[in-house]
C-alpha cells in the first residue's frame, strides 16, 4: 500500500486552500451555459482575458458554482461598470461578462456567448472577505441563473491578491490521469502566467513543483499495483492525489502560492492532506527559502515559533473539546525549519499553516497562523523581498 506524502514546502512568492482529497464533478447537464461543446482534455491551459475594459481597477476571482464547479472571473471595475470574462477551467472557454455593481455593492453581471446572446444572469453582493488569510480582499456571492430566471443555483467568488503592471493572463494549468489497471487517478492545478516572459521562470517552477510530486505519487501506485483490491470496498479501491492552489501575493516582483494537496492510498480508512508553498523571487528568478526573508543570523525559526506556540496556545484554551494539547504544539510548532514548511507570503504578514498531526490530531484538521510583520519588522531583511511589506 502506497504510504501517506507530506509535500515538500518551497519558496516563491500565495485554498488552499481549500483541499479535497476526493472530487466529484457534476455532470454536464448541470453546467450553467458554459459556451461550448469541447470536452476538457486531459492536460488543459485555460485561459483568463480576453475584451474587456481598458480603464479602471482589474481584479481577479476564482471560486465556485454549485460548490463544486470550478470558475475563474477576470473583472474590470469602472465606477459602476463591471466588464470581463469568466470561465470554468475544464472546459476552457471565456465567456463574455458586462454588467453594474450600485451604490449598495449589489452587482448584476450578464453572461453572453460569441454571437452576442444572453446566456446568464450573476446577481450578488460585492462584499469584503471576512476569512483570512483573505481579509482586506473581495468576494462575490450570490445566485446564478439563466436569462428567464430558470436553474437557479448560487455562486462565490474570492478576490485573488493579485497586481501586476502588466496585462498578462493567469491561468489554472489542468492536469488529469486515471488508470484502471493500477487504481489510481490523479487530478491537478497549478498557476501559469502568460503575456510577459519575466514570469517563465515562475512558470517552470511551479510546473516542476507539480510534476515531480505527481510521479513520485504515480511511482508509488505503481510499484504497490499488484496488491489485492476486488477484497476492498469500491470506494476504497482508487488510490487518488488531488492538488489546488491559491495565489496568496502576486507582484511584478514577488509571488506566493500556497498548495493544497488531497491524498488518499486505496485501503486506508481516511485520506490525508498536506501544504506546499512556492514563494518566487521574480526580479532575480529564483525560489525562495524561508531564510532569505530574513536578515543573517536573526534566528527568525525562534521568533517565528514563539509568535505561533502562543497563538495555538491560546486557541487551545478556547477549545471545549481539548483537542488541541501543549504537547503536540510544542513539538510541532517549535522553532525547526522542517516545522515551518509551508509559509506563505502575504500583504498583512507570513500565513503559516500547520498540516493535520502536526500541531493537533487529524479530526481537528489543519491549523493556521498569521504572523503580522509588525511581529517580525526587527528581523525582516530590509532590502529583502518582504522589507517593503514590514514598513
Amino acid at each position: 500500500m502506497a504510504n501517506q506524502r507530506i509535500v515538500v514546502a518551497f519558496v516563491i512568492i500565495a485554498g488552499f486552500a481549500g483541499l479535497l482529497a476526493c472530487r466529484k464533478t457534476a455532470p454536464s447537464s448541470q453546467l450553467p451555459n458554459n459556451n461550448s461543446n469541447a470536452a476538457a482534455s486531459p492536460t488543459q491551459n485555460a485561459p483568463v482575458g480576453g475584451s474587456i475594459a481598458p480603464t479602471g481597477e482589474r481584479f481577479y476571482f476564482r471560486g465556485s458554482i454549485a460548490n463544486n464547479l470550478k470558475v475563474e472571473m477576470n473583472l474590470v471595475r469602472d465606477g459602476d461598470q463591471l466588464n470581463g470574462t469568466y470561465f470554468y477551467p475544464r472546459v476552457g472557454k471565456n465567456i463574455n461578462l458586462k454588467g453594474k455593481i450600485d451604490n449598495a455593492d449589489n452587482v448584476d453581471l450578464r453572461e453572453t456567448d460569441d454571437s452576442g446572446k444572453e446566456t446568464g444572469v450573476f446577481k450578488g453582493k460585492w462584499k469584503p472577505s471576512t476569512e483570512e488569510p483573505n481579509t482586506g480582499l473581495n468576494e462575490i456571492e450570490g445566485k446564478w441563473t439563466r436569462p428567464d430566471g430558470t436553474r437557479e443555483t448560487s455562486f462565490q467568488v474570492t478576490q485573488q491578491p493579485i497586481n501586476f503592471t502588466a496585462s498578462v493572463s493567469v491561468a489554472p494549468k489542468i492536469v488529469k490521469e486515471v488508470n484502471k489497471e493500477k487504481h489510481y487517478s490523479v487530478n491537478a492545478e497549478y498557476p501559469q502566467i502568460s503575456g510577459d516572459p519575466r514570469f517563465d521562470k515562475f512558470n517552470r517552477e511551479t510546473r516542476n513543483l507539480i510534476m515531480k510530486d505527481m510521479a513520485a505519487f504515480k511511482t508509488a501506485e505503481t510499484s504497490s499495483a499488484e496488491e489485492p483490491t476486488a477484497d476492498l470496498p469500491e470506494e476504497t479501491q482508487t488510490s487518488t492525489l488531488d492538488i489546488v492552489y491559491d495565489i496568496r501575493y502576486a507582484t511584478d516582483d514577488l509571488i506566493s502560492v500556497e498548495f493544497g494537496e488531497g491524498q488518499y492510498s486505496r485501503g486506508a480508512a481516511h485520506p490525508n492532506s498536506a501544504t506546499a508553498v512556492l514563494n518566487f523571487d521574480v526580479k532575480n528568478g529564483k525560489k525562495l527559502a524561508l531564510a532569505d526573508l530574513f536578515s543573517p543570523n536573526s534566528k527568525y525559526l525562534d521568533v517565528i515559533a514563539e509568535y505561533c506556540i502562543k497563538a495555538l496556545q491560546d486557541r487551545a484554551r478556547k477549545d471545549k473539546e481539548g483537542m488541541l494539547t501543549t504537547d503536540m504544539i510544542k513539538s510541532g510548532a517549535s522553532g525547526r525549519l522542517d516545522n515551518y514548511r509551508a509559509v506563505s507570503i502575504t500583504k498583512k504578514g507570513l500565513w503559516v499553516t500547520f498540516d493535520p498531526y502536526q500541531v493537533a490530531p487529524y479530526a481537528v484538521g489543519p491549523q493556521y497562523v498569521m504572523v503580522p510583520y509588525s511581529a517580525l519588522k526587527d528581523i525582516i531583511k530590509p532590502n529583502g523581498p518582504i522589507g517593503n511589506l514590514a514598513k
